[in-house]
Parts: C-alpha cells; sequence; structure tokens
C-alpha cells in the first residue's frame, strides 16, 4: 500500500504531465497517451487529481520540475567536485560536505503557516536556541521544500551549533535554488571554511560577491579575504613541506645567506675563529682570494667531498697542528699554511682539482 508521501509523489508526476502538456513540451497527438498515464498512476496509487487540496497539498509553491532541476544543479557540483573542481581532491583535501539531504515533502499548510514557523524560527536564533530554530526551520521546509531563504537560516542555525557539514548541505542546496540570494553564499563559505575548506570557501564567497555586484558588501569581501588569506597560509606550508628545511637541502654548514657556505663552519675545521688569533689562520684573508672563496664554496655544499678533505692523513694534520697554536707540517708564519708544500701533495692536488670544477670525471655520476 503506497504511502502518503507515494501519494503526493504521484499527484506530482500527474501535475508535471498536465503542465508538460499545456506549455508545450509534449504535442496535442500525446494528449490521449498521457491522459492514460494519468489515469493509471491515479488508479494505481488511489489519488484524486481533481482534488485540489490534495494537489495543493502535493507541489506546494514548488512543481516536479523546479524540484529535479535544483536536483540537477547539485549533481552537477558533486560531479565537479570530483572531476578537479573547485573543492576536489586534486587539491590535496578530501570534501568533508555531506551530500544534501533531500527535503521533506509538503506535510500540508499554507505558505503563511511555513512564514509563521520561520518567524518563530528567528526569534529562537535571536535567544541562541539553537536546536528549536533548526526544528522551527524544517517545519517551514515541509511545507514549502527548497525554499533558499528557509534553507539559508536553517543553514545559519547548523552553523551556530557547530553542525557545519548539514550547514554546508542546506547552503549548497539553498544557492542552487536560487543563485541570487546571496545570504546562502555567505553561509555557504563560512560552513566550508569551519571545515577546513578555504579554498571552497572562497569560492563561495566570490559567487557572493559576483550576485551582490558593486564590488560585493563589506560582510562577504571580509568572509573572502579571510580565506583567501588562509589559502595562502596553506600553499606556503604545502611548499615548505615539498621543500624541506635549508639544512637539509644543502649538508653542513649550507646556512649562510643568499647560498653562500656558513664560513664560521669552515673556520672551525681549522680550530678556531676567523680572525686569525691564537696561532690559526685569518679566514678573512684566505677568503679574499677568488679560488679560495669558490673552493669553500663547493666544499661546503658537498658532504661527500667534505669527508674525503676530512679522511686526508695530511691535510688533518696540518689542521690539528692549527688548532693546537703550532705550526705544524706545511705551516708557514703567522699560522697560515705553506699551500706551495702542501699541493705537492698528489691526492691534495687532485682533490683541489675537483673542487676548482677541474678535469676528472667530477661527482655524482653524469648529468641527464
Amino acid at each position: 500500500m503506497a504511502t502518503e508521501s507515494k501519494k503526493r509523489l504521484a499527484l506530482a508526476i500527474i501535475d508535471f504531465l498536465s503542465n508538460s502538456l499545456k506549455d508545450g513540451t509534449l504535442s496535442t497527438d500525446d494528449t490521449e497517451s498521457i491522459e492514460v498515464a494519468q489515469s493509471c498512476i491515479a488508479e494505481s496509487f488511489k489519488v484524486d487529481p481533481q482534488d485540489k487540496a490534495a494537489m495543493s497539498d502535493a507541489v506546494g509553491a514548488q512543481n516536479l520540475l523546479s524540484i529535479y532541476g535544483v536536483y540537477e544543479k547539485l549533481k552537477g557540483k558533486s560531479a565537479a567536485s570530483t572531476t578537479g573542481g573547485p573543492s576536489s581532491a586534486s587539491d590535496g583535501k578530501t570534501s568533508t560536505t555531506a551530500a544534501p539531504k533531500a527535503p521533506a515533502a509538503g506535510a500540508g499548510g499554507s505558505t503563511a503557516e511555513a512564514e509563521a514557523f520561520k518567524g518563530q524560527g528567528n526569534a529562537a536564533m535571536a535567544r541562541k536556541d539553537y536546536a528549536s530554530a533548526i526544528d522551527l526551520y524544517s517545519k517551514a521546509l515541509d511545507i514549502t521544500p527548497l525554499n533558499p531563504i528557509y534553507l539559508s537560516n536553517r543553514a545559519a542555525a547548523y552553523s551556530a551549533s557547530h553542525k557545519h557539514a548539514e550547514a554546508s548541505a542546506d547552503a549548497e542546496m539553498a544557492v542552487a535554488a536560487d543563485p541570487k540570494y546571496t545570504k546562502a553564499w555567505s553561509r555557504l563559505g563560512l560552513a566550508r571554511f569551519a571545515m577546513g575548506d578555504a579554498k571552497g570557501s572562497m569560492e563561495a564567497y566570490q559567487k557572493g560577491i559576483e550576485y551582490e555586484g558593486n564590488g560585493g558588501s563589506d560582510a562577504m569581501k571580509k568572509g573572502f579575504e579571510t580565506a583567501r588569506k588562509k589559502v595562502e597560509e596553506e600553499g606556503k606550508t604545502d611548499e615548505d613541506d615539498d621543500i624541506g628545511a635549508p639544512s637539509a637541502r644543502s649538508g653542513p654548514g649550507a646556512g649562510g645567506a643568499g647560498g653562500m657556505p656558513d664560513l664560521s663552519a669552515l673556520a672551525g675545521m681549522f680550530g678556531g675563529g676567523g680572525a686569525g688569533g691564537g696561532g690559526g689562520p685569518d679566514l678573512s684573508k684566505i677568503m679574499s682570494n677568488p679560488m679560495f672563496a669558490s673552493m669553500a664554496q663547493k666544499l661546503m655544499s658537498d658532504p661527500n667531498m667534505m669527508s674525503n678533505l676530512m679522511n686526508n692523513p695530511r691535510l688533518r694534520g696540518l689542521m690539528d697542528g692549527m688548532g693546537g697554536g703550532g705550526g705544524g707540517e706545511g705551516s708557514g708564519g703567522g699560522g697560515m699554511p705553506d699551500l706551495a708544500s702542501l699541493m705537492q701533495d698528489p691526492s691534495i692536488a687532485d682533490l683541489a682539482k675537483n673542487m676548482m670544477g677541474g678535469g676528472g670525471a667530477g661527482r655524482g655520476g653524469p648529468s641527464s
């Protein structure tokens, strides 16, 4: 046996078929077939299409075509969100918006009664009784399904109750039913932002600004800017995560400004600071030589080359001697190394040649 809800749906279908004949969707040649279909539906569901009260109860201020039109709009939005649309998973986020709930079929009553429920809902919102407001707006929607104002108001009540998925669903339905009702765009933006979908929020506020015209209201622009800043922050964070910290990229001593090596680390290798005190070399003088500056930069950016350098026994001995303040092997006056003597060592000469980009296979294999 058909339920009351299904009987109302049957009447809505009969109404749709009648309107299709009246508006020219179907030709007069189809009249007989449509009338037979209407008669069969009425008989099967035990409904009377001539009962004006019952028909009004079934469709209210809407009709089946307009209701389905809203469904198609919502279906289109859902398809976009799964194929790289505004709030898609391709942006790295999974949508958390609940699927919009189908509105309840008309439960009887007039538009005046629906407005009365809306007014009571507004009063409940004013006293912050959000649960009652949701219930009252729902009663108004039972009488006039898909009313964008009632849906938008209930979305506000859901948001105030921290039920952001429900708020987003109602706001989605409201903007699908009437894109020009800008309050619904604002409430959709708020709900999406609360769920962590800053990009979707920004897009909703942008739509609201477009429909408001004249650059949009201050409230709508403020919402848009808040969402935009959040999108930028998230983008920057993702970029930082992808790139990583400078020290992880460049190896030891990579913390110098502008990509230059941290020369204080190089000075530490020679047993102290770069001022030439305590018998150590004056690093500032060494680095004034372009050749050594280039070698230092290359050395400090390549951990493998650094390791090879530290494993050379002669150079290690030289560093140890300078670190202790003595002349050490190959040391000249004032703690400066005797470079001519040092370069007599074939391994050091080859290492210097590689650091300066000379011949040989280089490091890291061939470039591609």
